[in-house]
């Protein structure tokens, strides 16, 4: 089976339409798959919900899309970072369905696994818990939480062979791994594709068997918040 595409558009080909759902990987602007995201500006498809951790900055990862109006809901853990976003959250323009971060993993990689929901503890008394079932197991109560089983997902990772076997860079792995599983097409952007019986199988972290596509491009790789100090006089 050829997953190798010469770009992102050709790697989407056939696959985008209006509605959709889509997990998407990465950590603030760490392994996001900006090649995909920008393909996706382009093609001009609307109504979209994402499963995120966030949605990037104002002019760059999910957030050119906000831009364009192509987006309809957010399923993420995290926005702090995106003034438009904002804007059109409190403008009622765009559905926020917030999500703690270790549930929305979570919630990826039950999806991932074929499990429709599962309980957790975490929200319990909060807004996250307003309209959900409670259950108590052993004197403590949870509520349920459902699998997040997407349309479609688009990851960044860094190494990549022809079968799609996988390999992330630190904080990219988060993720990018439940994203992946969670969708019932994957799409996976890297920067290096290797010669099939290359990787060491001990540090694969994602089996090609949830991989469908891969294209390989370069990267931006912004930095969202850059810290540094001042130099030190000798």
């Amino acid at each position: 089976m050829q997953k190798i595409y010469d770009s992102a558009e050709a790697a989407l080909d056939g696959l985008l339409r209006d509605n959709l759902l889509i997990a998407a990987g990465g950590f603030g602007l760490c392994g996001i798959p900006e090649l995909l995201l920008e393909a996706i500006r382009k093609s001009g498809v609307k109504g979209l919900t994402f499963a995120s951790n966030n949605a990037g900055v104002d002019d760059f990862g999910i957030g050119i899309l906000l831009q364009t109006k192509q987006v309809r809901k957010m399923m993420s853990s995290y926005v702090g970072e995106n003034a438009e976003f904002m804007r059109q959250y409190l403008e009622g323009e765009l559905e926020v369905e917030f999500n703690p971060q270790g549930t929305l993993a979570e919630r990826m990689r039950a999806g991932g696994a074929g499990i429709p929901g599962f309980y957790t503890k975490t929200g319990v008394g909060t807004q996250i818990a307003e309209g959900k079932e409670h259950k108590d197991f052993n004197g403590e109560t949870y509520i349920l939480e459902h699998g997040i089983f997407a349309d479609l997902a688009i990851v960044k990772a860094w190494k990549a062979d022809d079968t799609g076997n996988l390999i992330f860079r630190k904080t990219a792995r988060n993720f990018n791994v439940p994203a992946a599983t969670c969708g019932r097409i994957c799409i996976a952007e890297v920067e290096e594709i290797v010669p099939r019986g290359s990787l060491d199988p001990d540090q694969i972290h994602l089996p090609g068997v949830y991989v469908h596509r891969i294209v390989q491009g370069e990267h931006e790789k912004r930095i969202e918040q850059r810290t540094t100090r001042k130099r030190e006089e000798a």
